[in-house]
């Protein structure tokens, strides 16, 4: 399985549409291309999906050998994992060295839920009540069982191609859905060797359908579809709203992890080397492509200076660079679209009087790089800089005097995915975390993860939970059953 039969299979797959080029994001020359599948082939997966589903070959399997199957994936991408990461390092321009760190965690997703499996159980009730149409419930029984949803839809983004399909399809696959799959049109690379693991472990044919195209395309022939019974989607709240409006078909069941504009909270009594360098990375990591990154700060008057000019010093000091080139700590963004979009953003902020302490300016130099930007001095009730999500390199950093004034403008906004306190005083924190209106809060850490905590969004942040119990469960329906004994 080398880099030249994934591009040569990427090339080669059939398609009705637009072709669609595949850049290096580090020296904007194309690697490959393809044709977007179009509608038919969209339905052509679907009806294969839908046939797997109705036989039983994967969901009528006892829980125990879906697991074992489940099992086999995740060895197999751990014996694949420098080409996996590599095909995600040259799609996205991300380091290689954070390519492979990212690996063994996707592989550990289908471990996880592979224990999931033997203990999807539903539960038994105690019938309390009396009356009712028969005149007594004395000698009744009630239960519910857990189901499959179906024929599910996946649809993830370019930020973590490979994490993000192993977040979906791991959970659905444990719940014994069949699936029909969509990488973004960026980043599809890593998906055409994550599907043929996954065959190659022993998952029947028709249960895992990869198909490749534009999102306002092949996306939306599949949250259209009348025989999808569920969508999960990655990606920019934008979007999401469109995918919520086009289930409305079907009333198909949808879930959504999209984008955020997460405050970190710094306080006086903070340990603020720790607090400035992971404020920082938890922003400029990846390029500030990751929807928990922290971009907007918020810093105690006392400390704010301080803090300021720390984080424009790591800003100064991280090296951007592509992925084989030596000491390189981050990427570029994903496109040139991407770099557009953040650029306007830092234009029009200056123009309403932020101020640039660093950063700023795209690097002279090929590839879509944006050096980490810190601003000041930015109007939170009119700057779009401020409220929108830009996923780029940028952060804001404004000063508070106390708890309710933080807690204030960390709360003032649409989003309410993630949000971090850097405090020593816990009390502080574990009140702040019960104030803060996001779906994650991080108490002195940023960026953390375990498979078995759920995760998920407030307000225009998402719906649903992904990881843990909650994530397989999304996966399911439940049934209430009666019996008369």
């Amino acid at each position: 399985m080398t880099l030249q039969s994934i591009l040569d299979e990427i090339r080669e797959r059939p398609g009705k549409g637009e072709v669609i080029p595949i850049i290096d994001p580090v020296t904007e020359e194309q690697i490959t291309e393809f044709t977007d599948c179009g509608p038919e082939a969209v339905d052509e997966a679907v009806a294969r999906a839908r046939a797997s589903f109705e036989s039983g070959v994967w969901q009528g399997l006892p829980g125990r050998e879906r697991a074992k199957i489940m099992w086999r994936i995740a060895d197999l991408m751990d014996a694949h994992t420098d080409e996996l990461a590599e095909l995600d390092s040259l799609n996205t321009g991300m380091p290689l060295v954070q390519a492979k760190m990212i690996i063994p965690t996707c592989a550990e997703f289908f471990r996880y839920y592979a224990g999931w499996c033997t203990k999807l159980n539903g539960s038994a009730y105690e019938v309390q009540m009396t009356g009712g149409v028969s005149g007594a419930y004395a000698d009744m029984h009630a239960y519910t069982l857990k189901e499959p949803y179906g024929v599910v839809g996946l649809i993830f983004p370019w930020n973590g191609p490979v994490f993000n399909a192993c977040a979906k399809l791991a959970p659905a696959l444990a719940a014994g859905c069949s699936t029909v799959v969509k990488p973004a049109e960026e980043t599809p690379l890593s998906a055409l060797l994550l599907a043929r693991l996954i065959a190659e472990a022993g998952v029947p044919e028709g249960v895992v359908n990869l198909l490749t195209g534009y999102g306002h395309t092949a996306g939306a022939a599949i949250t259209s579809h009348p025989d999808v019974d569920k969508v999960a989607f990655t990606g920019s709240t934008e979007v999401g709203k469109q995918i919520v409006a086009a289930s409305a078909g079907n009333l198909k069941k949808v879930m959504l992890e999209l984008g955020g504009k997460s405050p970190v909270l710094i306080f006086d009594d903070a340990d603020l080397d720790m607090a400035v360098m992971m404020a920082s990375m938890g922003i400029f990591v990846h390029s500030g492509q990751g929807c928990v990154c922290g971009s907007r700060i918020f810093v105690q008057r006392g400390v704010y200076e301080r803090v300021v000019e720390g984080i424009a010093t790591v800003a100064n000091n991280l090296k951007l660079g592509g992925p084989k080139e030596e000491g390189t700590m981050i990427g570029p963004l994903i496109s040139a679209k991407q770099l557009t979009r953040v650029m306007g953003y830092l234009d029009e902020g200056k123009s309403d009087g932020a101020e640039v302490v660093t950063g700023g300016h795209r690097l002279d130099r090929s590839g879509y790089f944006v050096h980490p930007t810190v601003l000041t001095n930015v109007d939170p009730a009119t700057s779009r800089l401020y409220r929108e999500e830009i996923f780029g390199p940028v952060v804001t950093v404004l000063p508070f005097d106390d708890e309710d004034e933080a807690i204030a403008m960390a709360n003032d906004t649409s989003y309410g995915l993630a949000a971090t306190v850097w405090t020593t005083n816990l009390s502080r924190g574990h009140r702040l975390a019960k104030r803060l209106q996001a779906g994650t809060v991080t108490l002195n850490c940023q960026l953390v993860f375990d498979h078995g905590v759920p995760f998920g969004g407030y307000k225009q942040s998402g719906w649903g939970h992904e990881f843990g119990r909650e994530g397989v469960e999304a996966y399911m329906k439940t049934k209430s059953v009666w019996a008369q004994l």
